[in-house]
C-alpha cells in the first residue's frame, strides 16, 4: 500500500537551479561578459529561439546548408587574403 506521507526522491538533484556569476571588486562589466558567456555556453538563448517557431526539417537542413556555404566562403576569402590573391 502506498503511503501518502512519503517524500518523492529529489529528480532534478543534478540541476544547477540557475546560471550565476559572483560579482568580484564591483566590477560589474566583467561580471556581465562572464554571465554572457555562461549563458552562450549553456546554449539557453539558442534552445529559447529554436522553441519560438516550428522549423520543418528540410528548412532547417536548407539554412544549415545556407550557413555552412557562408563559413565556407568566409574562410576562402581569408585564405585569399592571406596569400595575396
Amino acid at each position: 500500500m502506498h503511503n501518502r506521507n512519503t517524500r518523492r526522491p529529489n529528480q532534478n538533484k543534478d540541476r544547477t537551479p540557475g546560471l550565476y556569476v559572483e560579482v568580484r571588486n564591483g566590477d560589474i562589466t566583467g561580471a556581465l561578459r562572464r554571465f554572457k558567456k555562461k549563458v552562450q555556453e549553456s546554449g539557453i538563448l539558442q534552445d529559447y529561439k529554436d522553441r519560438q517557431e516550428y522549423i520543418k526539417p528540410s528548412e532547417r537542413r536548407k539554412r544549415e546548408k545556407a550557413a555552412a556555404r557562408r563559413r565556407h566562403l568566409k574562410a576562402m576569402d581569408k585564405r585569399k587574403e592571406e596569400f595575396g590573391y
